[in-house]
């Protein structure tokens, strides 16, 4: 072979040597940051992949926060509605003992309105202090704005509980079909105005609130009758008037699930129970029979959909637009020329959640204010805060009065926490447990494209040394060949 000055073995030798100290620069890199890929040029492909990846899982977790801090925001609210529950409880069962003002004295029914106004100025209190991150929560900054209802005796009691995600306002058009009925029952007598001809009887008179019972004296009249129903009606819900020669009972509420029931428990001329021919009446002034007739729920129709309704209560649900509220009830049952009504909900106001990683996944709920002087009013009631003293429902002025109030607001705040609840169980719950997942996965996915193998990485390491060590020990062969050069001069 010819010797000269070029050594080509050495030149080929260091450009192997430096190859393997750059493969061994990039492996030390990969050990010291934990990333498979530090520049582009380490992998184009899966630079690309994982900052695809990354920006979805950078949304995954934004929008998990977000719906953690709604779950919170939401605990809270549920947790100051259910000590609001908690004080109508109170409320009702003081409201029920002075129902009976025979046992009780003028100073003990006073002393109930004083803790009945305690009671009312705390869920005022904590309706004005509820607050999360600076916002109140329950005093109506968060309720869907609507127009066409204040000025509308048709509709009463509006709740709107979510709407879409809409820009424009959205106009309800609600058409009554069929109307509302009390349930009812009529006792005929034989003639003329006594009802019971000797003896005593007991009548139990049941309706939707509850049993009353009620005392027929010998000669008790019609008139009698009537009013002693009448006393008891906060308790039952069941009404009396006299009609010609007949006593005609109804239900104090609207719908299927209104009933009347009278059922006879002892004495008298009267021995049958209510839905039947009384066989023992056996003179022309004693009940003779008793008839029934059910109640009906109205049926109406919201922009042709047909709504659920219980009496006079309408409950509508579609294209992301949920509501509940009460039919005026000359509208509801048809004592009114007009049979369609109307109202419109703002595409405003509301609490606007995130729920998602898409504008699409944007939902808001509405939370009505739960102030006193805005719960109840409605079937006949009063609000809650004419409970207070000297409103129209305080003790000593019309207990049956305030009894239903306030059943009728329990029932009201029920619904309005449920509705909470739910929008927290499956909206929010379901949401941070499908993020979660997604986390999850989109973190292993990005893991599987950008962590170093360490394993691998440290293999790569070892055989990298080996390479440069023996290369660097060839490297010192080749230029011994080139210092031979000298021994031929």
């Amino acid at each position: 072979m010819a010797l000269t000055v070029t050594n080509t073995n050495t030149l080929a030798l260091l450009n192997i040597l430096n190859r393997n100290t750059i493969q061994q620069s990039n492996v030390l890199q990969q050990l010291t940051t934990g990333k498979r890929i530090n520049t582009g040029k380490d992998d184009p492909a899966g630079l690309i992949a994982f900052s695809s990846l990354n920006t979805e899982l950078t949304a995954v977790k934004t929008s998990l926060t977000n719906n953690q801090r709604t779950d919170s925001m939401l605990t809270v609210a549920d947790s100051a509605i259910g000590e609001i529950s908690s004080l109508l409880s109170e409320i009702e069962s003081l409201v029920v003992a002075s129902t009976s003002d025979a046992n009780l004295t003028a100073s003990e029914i006073a002393a109930n309105q004083a803790q009945i106004d305690d009671a009312l100025t705390a869920i005022d209190r904590i309706v004005n202090t509820t607050n999360f991150n600076g916002k109140k929560l329950l005093d109506g900054t968060f309720a869907i704005q609507s127009t066409g209802v204040s000025t509308n005796p048709d509709v009463t009691n509006l709740r709107i509980f979510s709407r879409s995600q809409v820009t424009t306002d959205t106009t309800l058009t609600v058409t009554r079909v069929a109307s509302a009925k009390t349930a009812s029952a009529t006792l005929a007598f034989a003639g003329g105005t006594a009802a019971i001809a000797s003896g005593t009887t007991e009548l139990a008179i049941t309706g939707t609130l509850g049993t009353a019972t009620i005392t027929l004296a010998s000669g008790t009249t019609q008139a009698n009758i009537v009013s002693l129903i009448n006393q008891a009606k906060a308790q039952t819900g069941v009404s009396a008037i006299q009609a010609a020669d007949n006593i005609r009972l109804s239900s104090t509420t609207y719908g299927a699930n209104a009933f009347v029931s009278v059922e006879v428990l002892s004495g008298g001329q009267i021995n049958n129970k209510y839905g039947t021919a009384l066989n023992d009446g056996t003179t022309s002034n004693d009940i003779q029979s008793i008839t029934k007739q059910s109640g009906k729920d109205a049926n109406v129709t919201i922009n042709g959909q047909t709504a659920g309704v219980d009496g006079l209560d309408v409950s509508y649900s579609a294209n992301g637009l949920s509501l509940t509220f009460t039919l005026g009830t000359d509208f509801g049952t048809g004592n009114t020329a007009s049979t369609t009504t109307s109202f419109t909900v703002k595409a405003a106001g509301g609490a606007t959640f995130q729920l998602g990683t898409t504008s699409s996944t944007r939902q808001t709920i509405g939370i009505d204010s739960l102030a006193t002087y805005n719960l109840g009013g409605n079937n006949g009631t009063v609000k809650l805060s004419e409970l207070r003293s000297g409103g129209s429902a305080e003790l000593k002025t019309d207990p049956a009065k305030a009894l239903s109030a306030i059943r009728e607001v329990i029932g009201e705040v029920a619904s309005i926490r449920g509705r909470i609840g739910g929008f927290q169980k499956f909206q929010v719950g379901s949401a941070i447990n499908s993020l979660r997942a997604a986390e999850k996965g989109l973190t292993e996915a990005t893991s599987a494209i950008m962590d170093t193998d360490f394993a691998v990485a440290t293999a790569e390491l070892n055989r990298q040394q080996v390479l440069i060590q023996s290369g660097i020990t060839l490297l010192g062969l080749a230029n011994q060949q080139t210092a031979q050069i000298l021994s031929l001069l």
